[in-house]
């Protein structure tokens, strides 16, 4: 399975916020220093930040002392429901596109896909945000960012 670069950006979104909020020197960050830190694009970020703020995982505050502040609720936020969420409830192979499989009747492959998928959400629902940064990646996410 493939992970849309939408859901890949929103993950390390997610996980920058999470590092900064353990280091308590730090003020928090706007969307625009996100994206240099994390090497991605600012228009991306700035729709992913949009989709985290949306689904209140992240609150961003304007004006002096503002920025992007990861909420509780985004850092105890499941992985894999994350993951849901953001690549939507489409299948994992296009069986009845622009040309039609004409094994879609009574194909068992598509099922075994959709078990597939869900197997692999399954293994990310143990995982929180805060999971994702403990040492070692998180101090290294720090260090990496912090240049």
């Amino acid at each position: 399975m493939r992970l849309t670069r939408f859901t890949d950006l929103a993950l390390r979104v997610l996980m920058r916020l999470a590092v900064i909020e353990h280091a308590d020197d730090q003020a928090p960050p706007t969307t625009r220093e996100v994206a240099d830190a994390m090497r991605i694009p600012y228009t991306h970020t700035a729709k992913v930040v949009a989709r985290l703020q949306h689904l209140s995982l992240i609150e961003a505050r304007r004006g002096r002392g503002g920025g992007l502040v990861l909420t509780t609720a985004g850092r105890l936020a499941s992985v894999g429901g994350l993951v849901r969420e953001l690549e939507g409830p489409g299948e994992v192979v296009d069986c009845e596109g622009a040309s039609p499989c004409p094994l879609v009747a009574a194909c068992r492959l598509r099922r075994a896909l959709h078990r597939a998928r869900e197997a692999f959400y399954d293994s990310l629902d143990e995982l929180t945000v805060d999971d994702l940064v403990a040492s070692p990646t998180g101090p290294l996410l720090i260090g990496i960012t912090s240049r």
